[in-house]
């Protein structure tokens, strides 16, 4: 039951049409995102000495509030499998940052990236547990000398 993720041959315009799913309008926003995170993928596949000279593009959305730039950023990250925390950081000065600490900022998002692994973990190992629990109860209902079509027609019950 794990979320769609971002396949390594997904077009830009299926990322699109991702995002349309739940974003309503910003069509060039979510086209330029798309554009770069398939860029982003297509760099990841180049051997190493090529990977260092594509240089990855970072995209700075701006915008008034409730235009949805944190919506396309949160589906974003969840096609791809990132881990994604909004974290209100808008007030440099001179002397650095006011708000929230930036350690408290990277230990949430370290957070959120294990938890996001736990349940990537838990979803892989998911179909071996259910096969494993199948058989047991098997081996109690039909017992361990049992034959195979006797296990078999306990298990299509």
């Amino acid at each position: 039951m794990w979320v769609e993720q971002l396949s390594n041959d997904m077009t830009p315009r299926q990322i699109v049409e991702y995002l349309n799913k739940h974003i309503v309008g910003q069509q060039d926003a979510k086209r330029a995102i798309a554009i770069a995170m398939r860029n982003r993928w297509r760099r990841m596949k180049l051997e190493m000495p090529m990977r260092d000279e594509v240089m990855p593009k970072n995209i700075l959305m701006i915008g008034p509030t409730g235009v949805g730039k944190t919506e396309i950023a949160r589906r974003l990250a969840k096609l791809a499998g990132a881990p994604f925390l909004k974290v209100e950081a808008t007030k440099y000065t001179e002397v650095g940052f006011h708000g929230k600490d930036v350690d408290s900022m990277i230990k949430d998002l370290v957070d959120v990236a294990i938890a996001l692994q736990r349940t990537k973990m838990k979803e892989q190992v998911r179909a071996e547990v259910v096969a494993a629990v199948e058989n047991r109860i098997l081996d109690i209902l039909a017992g361990d000398g049992a034959q195979t079509t006797t296990r078999e027609s306990f298990r299509n019950l």
